[in-house]
């Protein structure tokens, strides 16, 4: 199992958007509801079972405090577009000072 996590802070908090590559079936629903194109369908070199996974894009790894701004919510009632339309439940967005509350 992989868990691949990557992390921004604001001036709201710290996020982190949590990837399970076991769950990941490599489906790119996610991918098509990003508005800012963060994620990418990519082969899983991980597992030795072929396949794709979900995986955020080289160029926005180092910027996502801007790229996934806009779909971060405030609170735990709404979760981003890319959570949403994963149906193995393979993706989490959430705030480090709400202990693991998904966003």
């Amino acid at each position: 199992m992989l868990i691949a996590n990557y992390g921004y802070k604001d001036g709201s908090g710290e996020y982190f958007i949590t990837l399970d590559t076991d769950k990941c079936d490599g489906c790119g629903k996610c991918v098509e509801v990003c508005p800012a194109s963060v994620l990418e369908v990519i082969p899983n070199e991980y597992d030795i079972e072929d396949g794709d996974i979900m995986g955020v894009r080289e160029e926005h790894r180092h910027k996502l405090k801007y790229s996934c701004a806009p779909c971060k919510a405030t609170s735990g009632d709404v979760e981003p577009p890319c959570v949403l339309a994963c149906p193995t439940r393979a993706i989490i967005h959430f705030l480090s000072e709400a202990k693991g509350q998904v966003l």
